[in-house]
C-alpha cells in the first residue's frame, strides 16, 4: 500500500506543479494573450467585413451597368423597363431616378413594396441633389449621400448616383438610387453576439451610421468637445478610420470603462468597406479583454480537475488492468469466432454481388434491407431501408403490387413462389422478369425473404437480333433468285414495250399510255430488285475523308426540286466547319438522301423538312449528328421498334417497298455509327445519325457529288 501511496503523492504533487507552472506563464504572457485576442477579433471583423464590402461593390457595379443602359440608344419604354427589372432584382432598391444634362428629372421608378408609401418617403430631396452633385463628379464616380433621416428611413436609407456619359445628342445626365443599406450592413451584425463588444460604423461621410453602438456613437458626437480628452484612444480609432486605414488599437482600463466596455483593457479592431478602391465606409469592433480574466482562471480550474481525472484514470486503469487478464482467454476466442463469422460474411456478400442476377433482401416487414451489387446501380440511392413501392418509383402500380403478393406468398406458405417471364415494365417498357421469392428458414429480422430478379432484356435482344438476322438472310436468299429468275425477263418485255412504244409513236398514241405504263412499272419492279440486292449485299464501308458541307451542297439542288414537287419546305443547316467524316461518299449520300425524301413523303402539302448538323460526342469519341426532322403524320409507338426491319413500311399499299430505311441502318452500322429515331403521331418525327469523324490528317479528300 505504501509502495502505491507514495507514487502516487509523487504523482499529484508533479501534477500541481505542472498546474501552477501553467498558470503562472498566462500571466506572465498576457501581452501575447492580448495580441492574439485582437487577432482574432481582426480575423472575425475581416470575415463579416468581406460580405459587406462585396454587397458595396456589387451597387457600385449596379449603377455603372445603368449608367452604361442608359448611355446607350434607345426609346424611353426601354429604358423604364430596364431600370424596373433592376429595381424589381434588388431587394434593398427603393427607387430610381435619372436626370437629364439639365440637372431636370427625366424619368422616376419606385419598387412594387414602397408604391404604399407617400412621395416624401421614396423620393426625398437627397435623391435629386445627389444626382446633380454626380454631374459634376468623374466618370465612373460613385457619389453617396449623408443619411436621410425620417420615420421610413430609420436612418438606414442613402442615395448613391454615377455621372451618364453619352456621346449621342441630348444623352448624358446622372442616374441615383435610393437604398436601404440595413441589409448591405447584416453580416457586421455577426461580431456583436459576444458579450462586451460593441460596433463603431461611420458612413461615408464620416458619421456614424445607426448600427453604431449608441455609447460610441454619443462619444464620437463630443469627440471635438472638452469631453473629448478623456477619451483620446477613441479619438485615435476615428481619426485612423477616416483615414481609410486597417488595424487594430488597444484602449487602457479607464478609457474602456467610460466608454461602457467594463473594467478592463479593450481592443479596437478596425478596416475600411471599399466601392471599387474608394473608402466609403469604416467599421471597428471595440472589444473588452475581461474575457481573458475568466479564460485564465478557467484554465487552472480545468487544468486542476485533469490532474484529478489523471490520478482517478490511473487507478481505474490498474484496476483495469488486473481485470483484463481474467478476460483474456474469454475474449480471444470471441474473436476467433467473430473473425470466422466475418469471414463467411464476407464470402457470401461476394457470391452474392457477382452473380449477374439481381437480389434484394427484405426484413419481416417489407422493407429492402440489402441490394446486390447486380441490381444496386439500377435503383435509388435510398433503396435500402425503403419499401418496394419506393424502390421501383417508375414502375407500374400493378407491376409493384404483383412483387409484394409474390413475397407475402411465399412467407406465408414457407416455399419459394416464382413468376416466369413476366413483362413487369420495372425499370422501363420493354423489361421482362424471371422472379423468385425465396423465404429463408432460419432469416433473422434484417432479412426474412430474398426476392430474385432475373432480367430477361438480353435473351429478348439477343433473339431480336438473331430473327433480323434469320430475315436478312432470307432476303438474300429471295433477293438473289429474284434477280435471276425475274430480271432477264423483265428486261426482255421493256425492250419489247419500248421499241412497240417508239413504232406507235409514244405516248400520244391511243396505244402509247398502256406501253408507257408497262414501262414504268418494270422499272419500279428493276428498283426493288435492287433494292434487295442492296439490303443483301451490302459491302463493308470504305471510308475516306469526307466534308459534310460540300457533299450536302451538292444533293441540295435534287432535294429543292424533290421538295418543291411535293409541295413541301426544305430547309438545311449544315456549318461549313464541321470536322470531315470517315464514310464511303457515294453509301453517305444514298442515306441523306433516301431520309430525306421518306421525310417528305411523310409530310403532306405546305409540310417542312429540316436537315441540320452538329458537333458531338458519342462514346467519348467525336461525331458529328445529323438531323432529319419533318412535321409529317409521325409513327405509332408500337411500330417504333420495326422501322429499321426489311418489308415494314407505313406508307400507303403500292408507295413504299420496306427496305430504304433497312439499307440506312446498315450503311450507317457499317461504319460504326449509330441511328436512332423519335416520333409523335401527328406531330412528325425525328431521324439522328451520330457518324464519327475521320482520324485528324493533312490532306482532305474531296468528292464530286
Amino acid at each position: 500500500m505504501h509502495r502505491l501511496l507514495v507514487p502516487l503523492v509523487l504523482l499529484l504533487v508533479a501534477l500541481a506543479s505542472v498546474a501552477g507552472g501553467a498558470v503562472w506563464f498566462i500571466q506572465r504572457d498576457r501581452q501575447a494573450l492580448v495580441e492574439q485576442f485582437g487577432r482574432d477579433r481582426q480575423a472575425q471583423l475581416e470575415e463579416a467585413a468581406s460580405g459587406v464590402a462585396r454587397s458595396l461593390e456589387d451597387l457600385g457595379d449596379n449603377l455603372r451597368f445603368a449608367s452604361e443602359l442608359l448611355a446607350q440608344p434607345g426609346s424611353a419604354g426601354d429604358h423604364h423597363n430596364e431600370l424596373r427589372a433592376l429595381l424589381e432584382a434588388v431587394g434593398q432598391y427603393r427607387a430610381i431616378a435619372v436626370l437629364g444634362p439639365d440637372g431636370e428629372e427625366r424619368l422616376f421608378l419606385v419598387d412594387h413594396k414602397s408604391r404604399h408609401l407617400p412621395r416624401e418617403a421614396v423620393h426625398p430631396p437627397a435623391l435629386t441633389d445627389t444626382a446633380r452633385q454626380a454631374l459634376t463628379a468623374p466618370p465612373g464616380h460613385v457619389i453617396p449621400s449623408y443619411p436621410i433621416e425620417g420615420a421610413a428611413s430609420s436612418g438606414w436609407m442613402r442615395v448613391f448616383a454615377i455621372r451618364i456619359d453619352s456621346d449621342t445628342p441630348g444623352g448624358g445626365g446622372a442616374v441615383a438610387i435610393l437604398v436601404d443599406t440595413e441589409p448591405l450592413f447584416a453580416p457586421l451584425r455577426m461580431v456583436t453576439v459576444e458579450e462586451n463588444t460593441r460596433v463603431l460604423l461611420l458612413g461615408a461621410h464620416g458619421t456614424p451610421a445607426p448600427m453604431s453602438d449608441p455609447a460610441l456613437a454619443s462619444w464620437h458626437r463630443r469627440l471635438d468637445e472638452p469631453e473629448g480628452k478623456l477619451v483620446p484612444g477613441l479619438r485615435t480609432l476615428v481619426a485612423r478610420m477616416r483615414a481609410g486605414a486597417a488595424g487594430t488599437l488597444r484602449l487602457n482600463e479607464a478609457e474602456a470603462t467610460r466608454l461602457g466596455l467594463g473594467s478592463a483593457d479593450a481592443v479596437a479592431t478596425f478596416r475600411p468597406l471599399r466601392m471599387r478602391g474608394e473608402a466609403s465606409w469604416s467599421v471597428a469592433t471595440l472589444s473588452s479583454t475581461s474575457a481573458l480574466r475568466a479564460h485564465e482562471r478557467t484554465l487552472v480550474l480545468r487544468l486542476s480537475l485533469a490532474a484529478l481525472l489523471v490520478a482517478v484514470f490511473l487507478v481505474a486503469f490498474g484496476t483495469y488492468v488486473v481485470l483484463a487478464n481474467r478476460r483474456e482467454v474469454a475474449l480471444r476466442e470471441t474473436l476467433r469466432h467473430a473473425a470466422r463469422f466475418a469471414h463467411l460474411h464476407e464470402k457470401t456478400q461476394k457470391i452474392l454481388d457477382h452473380i449477374p442476377t439481381g437480389i434484394l433482401a427484405l426484413d419481416r416487414e417489407g422493407r429492402i434491407s440489402a441490394v446486390n451489387q447486380a441490381l444496386r446501380a439500377r435503383l435509388p440511392a435510398t433503396a435500402v431501408g425503403s419499401t418496394l413501392p419506393e424502390a421501383f418509383p417508375t414502375a407500374p402500380t400493378a407491376a409493384v403490387q404483383r412483387l409484394t403478393a409474390l413475397v407475402l406468398a411465399a412467407r406465408d406458405k414457407g416455399a419459394v413462389r416464382s413468376l416466369h417471364g413476366e413483362p413487369l415494365s420495372l425499370f422501363n417498357e420493354k423489361d421482362q422478369f424471371n422472379v423468385h421469392a425465396v423465404p429463408l428458414e432460419h432469416g433473422d429480422g434484417e432479412a426474412s425473404t430474398l426476392l430474385v430478379l432475373e432480367d430477361l432484356s438480353n435473351v429478348r435482344m439477343l433473339e431480336d437480333q438473331l430473327l433480323r438476322a434469320e430475315k436478312l438472310a432470307t432476303v438474300g436468299v429471295l433477293a438473289a433468285g429474284v434477280a435471276h429468275e425475274i430480271g432477264t425477263p423483265l428486261g426482255i418485255i421493256r425492250g419489247h414495250a419500248e421499241y412497240m412504244l417508239q413504232k406507235v409513236g409514244g405516248v400520244e398514241h391511243p396505244q402509247g399510255r398502256g406501253l408507257n405504263a408497262i414501262v414504268t412499272q418494270i422499272d419500279r419492279v428493276s428498283r426493288i430488285i435492287r433494292q434487295l440486292l442492296d439490303l443483301s449485299r451490302l459491302q463493308p464501308a470504305r471510308a475516306g475523308v469526307v466534308p459534310l458541307a460540300p457533299l450536302v451542297r451538292g444533293l441540295q439542288e435534287l432535294l429543292d426540286v424533290e421538295a418543291e414537287r411535293r409541295h413541301v419546305h426544305f430547309e438545311l443547316d449544315v456549318p461549313e466547319r464541321l470536322p470531315s467524316l470517315a464514310a464511303d461518299a457515294d453509301q453517305l449520300q444514298q442515306v441523306l438522301l433516301n431520309l430525306t425524301l421518306n421525310a417528305c413523303d411523310a409530310c403532306s402539302a405546305g409540310g417542312h423538312v429540316r436537315l441540320s448538323a452538329t458537333a458531338c460526342m458519342a462514346a467519348d469519341a467525336q461525331a458529328v449528328e445529323i438531323r432529319v426532322q419533318d412535321d409529317g403524320r409521325g409513327i405509332a409507338p408500337e411500330h417504333l421498334h420495326q422501322v429499321f426491319d426489311p418489308f415494314f413500311t407505313t406508307k400507303k399499299r403500292g408507295q413504299g417497298t420496306g427496305l430504304g430505311l433497312s439499307v440506312v441502318a446498315q450503311i450507317v452500322r457499317n461504319h460504326g455509327g449509330q441511328v436512332g429515331v423519335e416520333s409523335e403521331p401527328g406531330r412528325g418525327t425525328v431521324v439522328t445519325l451520330r457518324w464519327p469523324v475521320a482520324a485528324a490528317s493533312g490532306w482532305e479528300e474531296r468528292h464530286a457529288v
